[in-house]
């Protein structure tokens, strides 16, 4: 099987290096050439022009940075019209669902399939193939992309076009939420005078355990903020969220109270750390350190 990636940024290079391992035939390319060069040696062929690089593929990954970018790459840059008939676009980027939706009524005119997968799991699952990923389109594209899922992660289709990308912004809202929850208590036990690493030890494997809880819990109880996913693409998250509910008339007020600390804390220079550094916003608040 032929198979494209387009963007190999922090999600996208290690996608695109479990592929070259797959034995299948590997083409990539990105915005900025020099970022292919490490795939060139593991077999792939690099690609100077995105239209270029999808002619041959059966199957062609996308892993771009916003709706508009992949609009631009698919119809502006030419790789729509360069894609065979009857070829597969997989578009793993985290987009609005009515984009997606736009991008496969205007693939499907053209001959194209398309499924839109979002993911979560950051740049680990990304490396060690244990991603999670949230599908939507038809239920047979979404089988003809299992040998592309397999070296991902897990995949599970969601419903029509849309719906993978309807499930993401979910995955995000509870994500951004409970990274508020976590850091508010956290912040709240240590003003009490409690030890913030103990608090999180004691409290592991009861009901407010979770995921967050444990990996973004620990980067605050060490004020680790390094970027994983920013503060940035946090709030671009809860802001498409936002629109899409508004464009499905459902009131989501939670997710708005914490779409507006997001803004604040970029407002205020947090702009670059990890979506944790909610922490910082507000320990900032509290007048805490």
């Amino acid at each position: 099987m032929k198979i494209t990636v387009l963007g190999l940024g922090n999600m996208g290079l290690p996608m695109s290096q479990r592929l070259c391992a797959s034995g299948h035939s590997i083409s990539v390319w990105n915005r900025s050439p020099g970022k292919a060069d490490s795939l060139a040696a593991l077999g792939a062929t690099v690609h100077l022009q995105a239209s270029l690089a999808v002619k041959s593929a059966d199957i062609v990954v996308s892993m771009l940075e916003s709706g508009p970018v992949v609009e631009d790459v698919l119809f502006n840059q030419g790789v729509a019209e360069a894609m065979k008939p009857g070829a597969l676009l997989i578009d793993m980027a985290s987009i609005k669902p009515r984009e997606a939706r736009d991008h496969a009524a205007r693939l499907g005119a053209l001959g194209i399939a398309h499924l839109d997968a979002p993911v979560s799991g950051g740049v680990a699952g990304a490396e060690d193939g244990k991603l999670v990923i949230m599908v939507g389109g038809k239920a047979a594209d979404f089988e003809r992309a299992q040998p592309v899922f397999a070296h991902f992660g897990r995949a599970t289709h969601v419903g029509p076009h849309g719906s993978g990308q309807l499930t993401k912004l979910a995955n995000q809202m509870i994500v951004g939420i409970t990274i508020g929850a976590v850091a508010e208590a956290l912040l709240f036990t240590q003003r009490g005078g409690a030890d913030m690493a103990k608090v999180k030890e004691a409290i592991t494997g009861g009901f407010a355990d979770s995921r967050i809880l444990q990996v973004h819990g620990q980067r605050m109880v060490e004020r680790d903020f390094a970027p994983r996913a920013r503060m940035s693409i946090q709030l671009k998250d809860m802001r498409n969220a936002l629109a899409t509910a508004q464009e499905i008339g459902f009131a989501a007020p939670v997710t708005a109270l914490f779409e507006k600390l997001y803004a604040d804390g970029i407002e205020h220079g947090l702009s670059d750390l990890d979506h944790a550094g909610l922490f910082v916003e507000l320990a900032n608040r509290n007048g805490m350190q």
